[in-house]
Order: structure tokens, then sequence, then C-alpha cells
């Protein structure tokens, strides 16, 4: 299970590109980052078991889904992934698992539609974090997500010249794998000489605007959870070091409020390389045996 067949799935306004790995009869549905794609779940693919089956959809406004209109947004994103569960599912409960911004989107997904899924893996993500009343929410955007922000604006001479800005960062790089650079060059859009990412930056910004100003929603969503779910976290955040992206503080209220929620530390990872680096078969791993796990 390594490399994905693509297909086009239509939704309200367009289509959603999703991504398929593997061919079993258990079926898996992933939810990408604010900036990334369905590729990001490459590597945990190949590790999950020959009877699985995982479809990773491209969010509107990335990847395969960069023309896919708005509004944007997680809600909007929940019930897609809802669509792509429903449609793809084979008529039973599915696993869902979402990484970041994706963490949240799948959360809101298990809630509003709990008959669709039997557990929830929650990848560095889908915890409220509090942000101060009446905060520049665009500026907070731009210092929290720093380079993943600033490429989306940028264009590059070559294929090599936008790997080769992914390598130098502190959070890839140390870890760079095929993996990694797969799902580099899969996001690469436009004319030689004027290469981008196909992330659209107004998706971006809108999607992250929701995320920042909503703790309070998703402190409610947690409150009714009641899908068996884990969150795997890192030490590590978006730029290879200390703080997390979810401190321990917040990870171990939420454990103790959420009777369905349990939480494991991922040594050694960051908020990237938890699901495209060494750690991928944990995750795989996590996501097949959740429901005894998380019982």
């Amino acid at each position: 299970m390594n490399e994905p067949t693509e297909m086009d799935l239509p939704v309200d306004g367009g289509t959603l590109r999703v991504l398929r790995f593997g061919n079993g009869p258990r079926v898996a549905v992933a939810a990408h980052g604010i900036t990334a794609s369905g590729m990001s779940f490459r590597a945990m693919a190949r590790h999950l078991p020959a009877e699985w089956t995982l479809y990773a959809p491209d969010l509107r406004g990335r990847g395969g889904s960069t023309g896919t209109p708005g509004p944007y947004g997680i809600d909007w994103h929940a019930a897609d992934l809802c669509l792509v569960a429903e449609t793809l599912g084979g008529g039973r409960p599915v696993a869902l698992t979402g990484q970041s911004m994706g963490a949240y989107v799948a959360l809101r997904a298990a809630v509003r539609r709990p008959e669709l899924f039997d557990r929830l893996l929650l990848i560095d993500g889908g915890l409220p974090l509090p942000v101060p009343e009446g905060a520049d929410l665009d500026l907070l955007l731009d210092l929290t997500l720093g380079p993943a922000i600033a490429r989306l604006s940028r264009t590059y001479e070559s294929d090599h010249a936008y790997v080769d800005f992914f390598r130098a960062h502190p959070a890839l790089g140390p870890q760079w794998s095929e993996d990694i650079e797969a799902y580099v060059r899969y996001d690469l859009a436009g004319p030689q000489g004027a290469r981008r990412s196909k992330a659209r930056e107004d998706a971006v910004r809108q999607d992250g605007r929701d995320l920042l100003g909503s703790a309070d929603a998703f402190g409610g969503d947690l409150g009714r959870l009641t899908v068996p779910a884990l969150l795997l976290h890192a030490p590590l955040g978006m730029l290879g070091q200390a703080p997390p992206m979810l401190p321990a503080v917040v990870v171990e209220y939420w454990v103790r409020q959420v009777d369905c929620l349990d939480a494991q530390l991922v040594e050694g990872s960051n908020h990237y390389t938890i699901l495209m680096g060494t750690h991928a078969r944990t995750v795989a791993e996590r996501l097949v045996s959740l429901p005894s796990d998380a019982a």
C-alpha cells in the first residue's frame, strides 16, 4: 500500500479529489492539515494491514481539490468528510482520523454523524486552544504557521527549488524520506519558472480564522463525543522544537473531561513527523487497534 489511486467525488459546488490507498474491505477516512493534502497519509497507509483501505481526500482549496470553491471552514470540511465516509464506506461504520486541522474536522464529523464512524484517532490536534479575546487572527496565523503560510504566496523556479525549500524546514529536513518528498511533489502546480503550492491562501486563512476562533465550539464537540477516541500528540511543535502544538496540561484536562477519549505521547516526534516520519507505523497500529485500546 504505497502509491494512491486518485478519484473525484461530487460535492456541493464541484468535486473533491480523494486518494485511495489499498483495496481491503476495512475502510478508514483521513483528513489532513491546514496547508497539506491527502498525500500526507502516504507513510501511514503503507503500514496498514492488507485488509484495509484508506481514503484521504484533498480538502477544498488544497491538492487536487484546489479548484473546488468554498465556503471553507470546519463545518464544510466535516460535511465533505462525512460524504466520503457515507459514499465509500461500504455501508458500515468506518475508522476516522485527522491530523492538525484535520483532527478538528474529524472531531466535528464524528460528533455530527456518529453512526458513520466506529473509532476516532486524533493526530496532534482536535483539542481547544485558548486565544486571547480580540486577538488579530490573521496576525496570529502568520505567527504560528510561519513558513507554511509564507510559501503559499511564493513561486519557485523548479520542482527542485520547491523540494529544497522543504528540505530546509527544521521539522522535516532531519527526517527527510521518500514519503515526505512524494508529499511535497504532489503539492506542486503551475508552469516551469513559476511553480507554486496547490493550497489556496484564501482557503487556508478562512479555515485558520475559524479554527482559532472556535475553541468553545470544539469544547462542545468533545463534550458530545460518543465514538471511542485516542489522541496521539507530539512533544515538539511545527518547527521541530518545543513548545508542542498541544500543551500537556491541555491534553490532561480533556482526557479527564471526556470519558471516551484517551491520549498517548509519541516520543521523539514533532507536529509533522508524527504522521509523515518514522512514527507512521505507530499511527497505523493505533488506528487499527483503537477500539480495544480506548475501551
